[in-house]
This record gives C-alpha cells, sequence and structure tokens, in this order.
C-alpha cells in the first residue's frame, strides 16, 4: 500500500496495494539514494524506535524524501498515522493555498512496511516486507507487535503470507547475521524474496553512507540472482539520517 499525494492536486490513492511502482523505484536505487532522496528502514515508537510518526513525516519532508516505508518491528500502526497525517498535511496546504499553481517538489510516497522475524537456513534474520495490503488476512499473525513462533517463523511463509498480501519482500542488512551472505542471499533468491538490502551502513558512519565491502558483495550476488536493491538508514533514534 501507498500513499502519494503532490502539493496543488488532489491526493492519489493507487489502491490496496502499489508493489509495481515500488519495485520500479527499487529498480534505481544507487548507493547515492540514501538519505535524503529515498530511505526504506525507520523506526518509530511503535516499535523500538524513539521518532512518533507524525515526527517522522516532518522530517521526511524536511529532508526532501520522494519515498519512503516505516518499517517497525512486526507492527504497522505507524504506518496508518503517517498516512493519516501525511493526508491532512497535503489538506492544510491546499487550504492555505501554500503551494499556488502547483510545486516541482511533490510530497514524499509512503509505502506500507513491517520488519519481521524470521528463521532462513535456521538462523534468525529480520525481512522487509513493503507495499503490502495491512487488512490481508495472511498478514494479520505479523501484525501483533510480537515476533512469531512456530511455522509462521519460517522464512518462506513470510514470503508467501506477504505475496498474497500484494507486497514486496527483501532480506534485511545481509551481512549482520551469522550465516554468510554468500548462503543467505541465494537462499533468499531461492525462496523468493523479491530483494536485498544492499546499501546498509553496518558501523553507523557519520555522516551515513553504505558499507563499501558488504555493498559490492550484496550487489553482485543480487544481481547474479536477479534480486532487488534497496536502501535504508534504519534508524531508531531521532534523525532519519543516521541510525543511532
Amino acid at each position: 500500500m501507498a500513499v502519494g499525494l503532490t502539493q496543488g492536486v488532489n491526493s492519489r490513492s493507487p489502491g490496496a496495494q502499489d508493489a509495481a511502482s515500488l519495485r520500479q523505484v527499487f529498480q534505481s536505487i544507487t548507493a547515492e539514494s540514501c538519505p535524503r532522496f529515498y530511505n526504506f528502514h525507520m523506526h518509530t515508537v511503535c516499535s523500538d524506535g524513539k521518532l512518533q510518526p507524525e515526527q517522522l513525516m516532518e522530517q521526511a519532508i524536511a529532508i526532501g524524501l520522494a519515498g519512503l516505508a516505516i518499517t517497525d518491528h512486526h507492527a504497522t500502526q505507524a504506518y496508518h498515522r503517517a498516512q493519516r497525517w501525511l493526508a491532512d498535511y497535503h489538506h492544510r496546504l491546499v487550504e492555505s493555498d501554500a503551494a499556488p499553481g502547483g510545486s516541482a517538489n511533490p510530497l514524499p510516497c509512503l509505502w506500507a512496511g513491517m520488519e519481521v522475524t524470521a528463521e532462513l537456513l535456521t538462523d534468525e534474520v529480520h525481512i522487509l516486507c513493503y507495499a503490502f495490503d495491512t487488512a490481508h488476512p495472511d498478514v494479520q499473525v505479523y501484525q501483533q507487535s510480537q515476533s512469531v513462533q512456530g511455522e509462521a517463523r519460517r522464512a518462506e511463509r513470510v514470503v508467501a503470507a506477504v505475496h498474497a498480501a500484494g507486497g514486496l519482500v527483501v532480506l534485511a542488512h545481509p551481512s549482520r547475521y551469522k550465516r554468510s551472505p554468500y548462503d543467505l542471499i541465494p537462499a533468499a533468491a531461492d525462496l523468493g524474496f523479491d530483494g536485498i538490502e544492499t546499501y546498509y551502513a553496518y558501523n553507523n558512519p557519520s555522516p551515513w553512507q553504505p558499507s563499501p565491502r558488504q555493498t559490492e558483495d550484496a550487489k553482485q550476488l543480487g544481481d547474479r540472482l536477479g534480486l532487488l536493491h534497496t536502501c535504508g538508514t534504519d534508524t531508531h533514534g531521532l534523525t532519519l539520517l543516521q541510525r543511532l
């Protein structure tokens, strides 16, 4: 699910799912995309972050993000709060004539997102889920604000559920696990993952920038396996430009 709103024009609601447009964005992602153009990994107080969803959206607009997703752990409340805030923000702009004649800089496109803990090759991994219908019955088990157990914890079950809900599935920070990305990424591809979080800062540098070696490893593997590449700061703090 996505919400895209543009100053000076009517709001656009592309329907229950908008994975097609997000897939196109992922196909364009480079090392320079994050954190000032796109950010697809962020947390709020609705899981283990410090920002209110409304504060996050204020920062996203101030930074000038073109698109984003909030990926709280096993929760989508922040997405719905951000969605309402963005619609209200657009309404206030229209009411105040803040953008006469339109603006060259549209408001950001907000996609549904969530981070799910799962098992892949017996290793605990995190799966980023995007552009899915949050009301679909298959994904309800993953929106209970806690990790799931049993069969639902298997990576292939998460993939099947999110795909059934019209979304995309991405392996988060593939070099942060016990198993090598050279094992995990091919296994993810075999299970039908759509992409990997290629551009990620593993040592929390300031300013934020993707880790060169891990990025190159993920990029080569992903290209070979036909996977999409994504990016995100994985922010848990008070700024979208850093992880912590």
